[in-house]
């Protein structure tokens, strides 16, 4: 039986590949949430250079997509974010290819494949790839591979699908387009050349101008960053609220405020140390691009140093990705550590890349604290070190409750890996040092997942365990003001007295007969009890919000269980309350999901 390489090739007609041949071209397209999928994009980027193609690469927004009619080979790489989203950087380019009035045969030029990156304990798993890859089809398209979906979930990561993909891939790609006569592949162990260079100037930063604000970003003055858990509980959970001075400022319940986060100065001052750039961290310079497919991000200054550049831009506790190991296999001056870094990156050497790195969550700091012969070259630097990713929260109140300004609920991150180091999240170690009435933060506002329903008499059941619960006060305070009193909030937590968010405002709106509430203490008793127990305990009253009313239901949390043993509890009591079978079941929880009777915003 032929392998589906050979099946590739097989359509593949003698005419196809000797015209093929002058036409070298390739445009890789990418949309990214958290930069894997760019990452992995700029990797088929360095393979394509290295077989001599002419390559473009772009973000699926950043691309012009008038051009995309003209384009012979495309090779996209897609995240999924959410509930089986798409990513930011790809929404408008998704809508533009969802226009109704684009002819079936657009695309007829055009050679393609689609890799997705997601996590398939996920429902929704890879479902932004998987729609990209069938429209492209029905556009006229033809796919000259199978699309591939990396999986969060196998025991190598995304790089365990990704490797042999590739490979695959690969294959089919040399058989279509052949190197030129007098040409060879480079090898891997070639250093590819550095997609920027840095030209110092003789200029003088102020160490104070941090807050240039660009683009769609407003000012967000913290007044008040005051933890809501006891002191002896084993979270930090911060109520951050901020000031807006723009006039006429207002958001919707639901929606998203994006935080680009930074690294300490005391931290980075230690990592320049440690790498030696004491000389050089000072001086200004202007990043310039050596590569047409390579910019400067908008929203980097235009001035930089390598101190600002980590501090501002840069992220180095991150887990490093597999790029970051080749890329660093060139600077080491040590041969144990190049051989070992070499074997890393091999195929061969892919168990041994998770049990190291992985498996334990290793920091880039670490890793070249393990590698110490490593001098990597200035201008390499933004090739190997990650941009520092924006985290997103979900808004915690109402601008018609509280006009101007903007309340998160901030769970600070701490955790220990097996090396049983203590671990703080990048974001909120830096968000939770912030000194009320000292600073101001650049914020963007962007569109949640969900939104009410129009009519205030449409009845709602609010589930929010935990950090959760930060969407639904914004949705209770909002339809509170607006004179609704059908609100049903089921929250969760582990303590009455040590983790019971916003437990005033809660019993106050109770008190005023504006809100039911139903809370699940899962540590004080033996028994654990968890917000799905109390859907189940109050099924009759649940039954007649979903079914008889046709209320609403909004989730939001953590997406490990909770999610799916919500969903478990509805359907069980769909069964017990209405009679429906299983099978019925499923497809009543379908159908309020589709009609966005049922929605979640989970992470």
């Amino acid at each position: 039986m032929s392998s589906p390489v050979e099946l590739q090739l097989e359509k593949l007609s003698i005419s196809d590949k000797s015209t093929n041949a002058f036409k070298r071209q390739m445009l890789i397209l990418y949309g990214s949430q958290t930069g894997c999928a760019q990452d992995v994009a700029e990797r088929m980027s360095r393979q394509a250079k290295r077989r001599h193609f002419k390559t473009r690469l772009y973000s699926m927004d950043a691309y012009d997509r008038d051009n995309l009619i003209n384009e012979n080979l495309v090779i996209f790489f897609c995240s999924t974010t959410g509930q089986g989203d798409e990513p930011d950087n790809m929404k408008k380019f998704w809508k533009f290819l969802l226009r109704k009035n684009l002819p079936n045969d657009i695309l007829n030029q055009m050679k393609f494949t689609v890799f997705g990156l997601g996590d398939s304990s996920y429902i929704r798993y890879n479902w932004p790839a998987k729609k990209l890859y069938k429209r492209l089809l029905q556009l006229g398209a033809q796919s000259i591979y199978p699309r591939g979906d990396g999986d969060d979930q196998h025991y190598l990561g995304i790089d365990g699908t990704l490797d042999p993909w590739l490979k695959g891939l690969w294959k089919v790609l040399m058989e279509m387009y052949p190197l030129p006569s007098g040409l060879n592949v480079l090898p891997a162990d070639v250093l590819p050349a550095s997609s920027f260079r840095m030209e110092f100037i003789n200029h003088k930063l102020d160490p104070d101008n941090n807050n240039i604000v660009k683009h769609d970003e407003i000012y967000a003055r913290l007044v008040k960053n005051k933890r809501v858990t006891a002191h002896d509980h084993f979270q930090d959970v911060r109520h951050m609220e901020f000031n807006i001075s723009v006039s006429d400022f207002k958001y919707e319940p639901g929606d998203v405020l994006v935080v680009r986060p930074k690294n300490l100065p005391d931290e980075v001052d230690e990592f320049i140390k440690m790498m030696g750039w004491e000389e050089s961290a000072d001086k200004a310079f202007i990043l310039a691009s050596n590569d047409e497919d390579r910019k400067v991000p908008a929203h980097w200054d235009s001035i930089l140093t390598l101190r600002k550049m980590f501090e501002n831009y840069l992220d180095i506790f991150s887990t490093p990705r597999r790029s970051f190991f080749e890329f660093l296999s060139f600077f080491t001056t040590n041969e144990d550590h190049t051989e070992k870094l070499r074997e890393f990156c091999s195929a061969e050497g892919q168990d041994d890349l998770y049990a190291y790195n992985q498996r334990v969550r290793r920091t880039i700091v670490e890793v070249l604290q393990d590698f110490p012969s490593a001098k990597i070259s200035l201008e390499y630097i933004p090739d190997m070190f990650p941009e520092l990713q924006p985290r997103q929260f979900s808004i915690s109140s109402s601008s018609k409750v509280h006009p101007n300004q903007i309340h998160l609920t901030v769970a600070i991150v701490q955790y220990k890996t097996r090396l049983q180091k203590p671990r703080r999240g990048v974001c909120t170690k830096w968000m939770s040092g912030l000194k009320p009435g000292e600073c101001e933060i650049p914020v963007i506002i962007t569109r949640g997942t969900m939104r009410l329903p129009i009519s205030l008499s449409t009845p709602i059941i609010f589930i929010g365990p935990g950090t959760g619960v930060s969407v639904m006060r914004a949705f209770i305070e909002d339809r509170i003001y607006e004179g609704a009193t059908e609100n049903y909030l089921f929250f969760g937590c582990r303590y009455r007295d040590k983790d019971f968010y916003y437990q005033d405002q809660w019993n106050r709106y109770v008190d005023e007969g504006k809100l039911k509430l139903f809370v699940a203490f899962s540590r004080d008793q033996d028994n654990i009890i968890y917000v799905q127990h109390m859907l189940r305990e109050n099924a009759k009253l649940v039954y007649d919000i979903l079914h008889n009313r046709e209320g609403h239901v909004y989730i939001s949390g953590r997406s490990d269980k909770m999610p799916n043993d919500v969903m478990n509890a509805f359907k069980s009591i769909l069964i017990s309350e209405g009679g429906l079978t299983d099978e019925q079941a499923e497809k009543y929880m379908i159908m309020i999901e589709r009609t966005k009777r049922y929605q979640q915003e989970v992470w």
